[in-house]
C-alpha cells in the first residue's frame, strides 16, 4: 500500500504542467553538486566553480539533474560523469586519510583511491562510440586519462576539495548545462523500461511479477537508499531490503524476496527522497519520526499540514488552524474535495534500514476533522501570552528533561500522531511523562497541563463509550466536577495562594516541597498542609481574605470524604487539571484586599 501510494504520487508529479514541480525521469537523479570543473575541448581543466549556496550556517550544493547513482557498498562503484573527489580526482579525504593512517592502513587506502579513480574513468570509457563522440564526454575523458589531481591543485577550491570529499562534475567552457546532461547521453539514460523489458546490467534476478504494478517483467536487485530521514545515516538507508541470508526464503536473494519492478522502484524512492527533501513543505519532523504526506490528487492541504502542527511561524500556524475550522464549518471538505485520499507515513532509523513508525491513508475530510478534534482536546483557558493552538513539537519539549528535543522519549512523538490521525486514545506514556515532568520540577505549565488534559479528555471518552460515565474535564475551573483528585489539586492551590498572601516575600511556596506528595501520596501531604494553613490564616491582615479562603476551602473538602492513601496516575494528572484551573482563577479573579463590611459580605458571597 505504501509503495503503490508513493509510485502514483512520482507519476503525479511526472504529469505536472509546471517544470520546477515535476520529478526526475526514469534514469536520472536531483543531485547535490559542490563545485564543477571547467573543462575546455581538448580535456584541460580551465577552471573550477564553486555552486555552493549558503544555506544558515552550512554551504549546500546546488540541486542538478545527472545520470542515477549506483548503490554505495563497501566495494567500489562509480557514478557516470559525476561522483565524489576520491572517484573524480583521486585525491585523498583529509579526514579518511588521517583515520586509515591512525590504523596503519594508509597505503591500503591509497591503492583504493587509485581503484576508485580507475573505476571512474572506466565509467565513462565503457559509453558507446557515439557517445564517446561527444566533444563534451571526449574532454572529460581526456581530463581523466591525464593527472587530474595534478590539473586541480593551482586553483584554490582545492584545498576544500580534499579537504571535504564533494560531490564534483563537469562543465565545457561556455555550456551552460554539465557534461552529463548533454542530449545524446540524457536520451540514452531516461529510457523507461515497460514491464517485460529486458534486464539491465544491474539486474541478476529473474522475471517477476512486481508487487507495486502488477505488471512482469525484471526485479530490482537493489532499491535505490532513502535519505533526508532524521538519524539515519547520512548516505540513505533502505525501507526495502534483504542484506541478511536469515531474510531469504525458498532460495531467492536481495530484491527476489519481495519484486518490485526495475521503474517502480525507481519511481517510489524518487517520490519519497523528494517529499523528504530538505526544502520540502509536505515534511516535518515529530519525535524521531519524519513524518511526510501527500494526497492522491493535487490539493493545497499537501502545503498546510505541517503549519497545522508547528512550523516555523507561530502566528501562521494560528491562521492555518482557524482556516481549517472555519473550512469544516463552511463544509469545504463536504464533496469531492473531501473524499481526496490523503496520505501520512512517518519513518524513523534503525541502523542501515528505516522503520515505518506509522502510515495512514484515510479521506480529506477525516483526517481534517481528526485535527480539529486534536486542537479541541488541547483547549485550554491559560494566560494572555499562552498559544491556543500550541504546536506539537512544543507539547514534546515540555514533557522532556530540560526541555530539550533530545530527550523527547524515542516513539512518543510517533505515537501521538498516530493516535491523532485514528482518533485514539493518546498512549499513557505521554500522560506519565507530562505528570512526573510537573512532579519533578514542581510546576504545572500550560503546555503541561494541555497535554494532561488531552490525554484525560480520550481516557474518559473512552470510558463512555464502556458504559462508564466520568464527567468531562472543562477548559477552565469547574466548580462542580466533585472528581476528588481534581478536589485535591483545587486544594493544594488554595493553600499555596493562602501562603503567598501571608509571606508575599517569600521565595519559595509549599509547592516546591509538597507537590510531589500531594499529587501522589494526598493523606500524608495535606495532613500536614492543613495544619500549616491554620498559621498561614492567623497572618493574614484583612478579614474579608480570611472568609474568602475558609469558604473556599470549606466548598472544595466539602465533596472530599478523606484524602486518598494513593492516587492513580490518571488521578495525578486530574490533581494537576485542579491546580492549575485554580491558580489561573486567582490570577483572573480580583480577591478581596480589605475589611470593610462590604468587602467581607462580597467575599461571603463569591465564595
Amino acid at each position: 500500500m505504501i509503495l503503490q501510494a508513493l509510485f502514483d504520487y512520482y507519476r503525479r508529479r511526472c504529469a505536472e504542467p509546471d517544470p520546477t514541480r515535476r520529478l526526475p525521469v526514469y534514469g536520472l537523479e536531483r543531485k547535490e553538486i559542490a563545485f564543477i570543473l571547467e573543462l575546455n575541448h581538448h580535456g584541460g581543466l580551465a577552471g573550477i566553480s564553486d555552486v555552493r549556496e549558503i544555506v544558515g550556517k552550512r554551504k549546500i550544493g546546488s540541486a542538478y539533474l545527472v545520470p542515477q547513482g549506483v548503490k554505495k557498498t563497501s566495494g567500489v562503484s562509480a557514478n557516470l560523469l559525476w561522483d565524489t573527489s576520491e572517484y573524480v580526482l583521486g585525491v585523498a579525504s583529509s579526514d579518511k586519510f588521517e583515520s586509515a593512517r591512525e590504523k596503519g592502513a594508509q597505503e591500503k587506502y591509497l591503492d583504493r583511491l587509485s581503484t576508485m579513480r580507475r573505476a571512474f574513468r572506466d565509467r565513462v570509457a565503457a559509453l558507446s562510440e557515439a557517445l564517446l563522440a561527444d566533444e563534451g564526454i571526449a574532454a572529460v575523458l581526456k581530463f581523466l586519462d591525464g593527472d587530474p589531481a595534478n590539473a586541480a591543485k593551482p586553483y584554490s577550491e582545492f584545498a576544500e576539495i580534499c579537504e571535504g570529499n564533494p560531490v564534483l562534475s563537469f562543465r565545457l567552457l561556455g555550456d551552460t548545462m554539465l557534461v552529463c546532461q548533454r542530449p545524446g547521453l540524457a536520451e540514452c539514460l531516461v529510457a523507461e523500461p515497460d514491464d517485460a523489458g529486458e534486464t539491465d546490467e544491474t539486474d541478476t534476478t529473474s522475471s517477476a511479477i512486481c508487487l507495486v504494478t502488477g505488471g512482469t517483467g525484471p526485479a530490482e536487485r537493489l532499491h535505490a537508499s532513502i535519505k533526508g530521514v532524521w538519524g539515519a545515516q547520512t548516505s540513505g538507508a533502505n525501507i526495502v531490503s534483504f542484506n541478511l541470508d536469515a531474510f531469504n526464503s525458498r532460495g531467492k536473494t536481495q530484491g527476489a524476496n519481495a519484486p518490485v519492478g526495475q521503474f517502480a522502484a525507481f519511481a517510489y524512492t524518487t517520490a519519497l527522497n523528494a517529499l523528504l527533501a530538505r526544502d520540502s513543505p509536505q515534511r516535518m519532523q515529530v519525535g524521531d519520526a519524519s513524518t511526510v504526506f501527500w494526497a492522491q490528487r493535487d490539493d493545497p492541504f499537501e502545503g498546510d499540514l505541517a503549519e497545522l502542527f508547528g512550523g516555523d511561524n507561530p502566528d501562521r500556524h494560528a491562521e492555518k488552524v482557524r482556516a481549517l475550522y472555519e473550512s469544516l464549518h463552511r463544509g469545504v471538505f463536504d464533496g469531492a474535495r473531501g473524499e481526496n485520499r490523503f496520505y501520512v507515513l512517518g519513518l524513523a532509523p534503525n541502523a542501515a534500514r528505516i522503520a515505518v513508525r506509522y502510515w495512514h491513508a484515510g479521506s480529506l475530510r477525516e483526517i481534517a476533522a481528526r485535527i480539529t478534534a486534536w486542537f479541541d482536546d488541547l483547549h485550554l483557558q491559560g494566560a494572555p501570552n499562552d498559544p491556543r493552538y500550541p504546536s506539537l513539537f512544543r507539547l514534546l519539549s515540555s514533557v522532556a528533561l530540560q526541555g530539550k528535543a533530545d530527550n523527547i522519549p524515542a516513539r512518543l512523538g510517533g505515537d501521538i500522531m498516530r493516535c491523532i490521525l485514528d482518533g485514539t486514545p493518546f498512549p499513557r506514556t505521554w500522560l506519565h511523562a507530562a505528570v512526573l515532568r510537573c512532579r519533578a520540577e514542581q510546576q504545572v505549565t500550560y503546555l503541561r497541563a494541555a497535554s494532561i488534559l488531552a490525554c484525560l479528555r480520550r481516557f474518559d471518552r473512552s470510558a463512555r463509550r464502556n458504559g462508564q460515565n466520568p464527567k468531562e474535564i472543562l477548559p477552565m475551573l469547574d466548580t462542580d466536577n466533585s472528581s476528588i483528585a481534581y478536589r485535591l489539586g483545587r486544594l493544594f492551590a488554595t493553600l499555596e495562594r493562602i501562603q503567598e498572601r501571608a509571606n508575599p516575600s517569600l521565595n519559595a511556596t509549599i509547592r516546591e516541597r509538597y507537590y510531589g506528595g500531594a499529587s501522589s501520596a494526598p493523606v500524608s501531604a495535606f495532613t500536614t498542609l492543613m495544619r500549616l494553613k491554620n498559621h498561614h490564616l492567623a497572618k493574614l491582615s484583612s478579614a474579608g481574605l480570611v472568609i474568602y479562603f475558609e469558604r473556599l476551602i470549606g466548598e472544595i473538602v466539602g465533596g472530599i470524604d478523606e484524602f486518598p492513601v494513593h492516587l492513580s496516575m490518571a488521578d495525578q494528572g486530574r490533581f494537576a487539571i485542579g491546580y492549575y484551573h485554580q491558580r489561573q482563577h486567582f490570577f483572573t479573579r480580583q480577591e478581596p484586599a480589605d475589611t470593610s463590611d462590604d468587602v467581607v459580605e462580597e467575599a461571603q458571597e463569591s465564595a
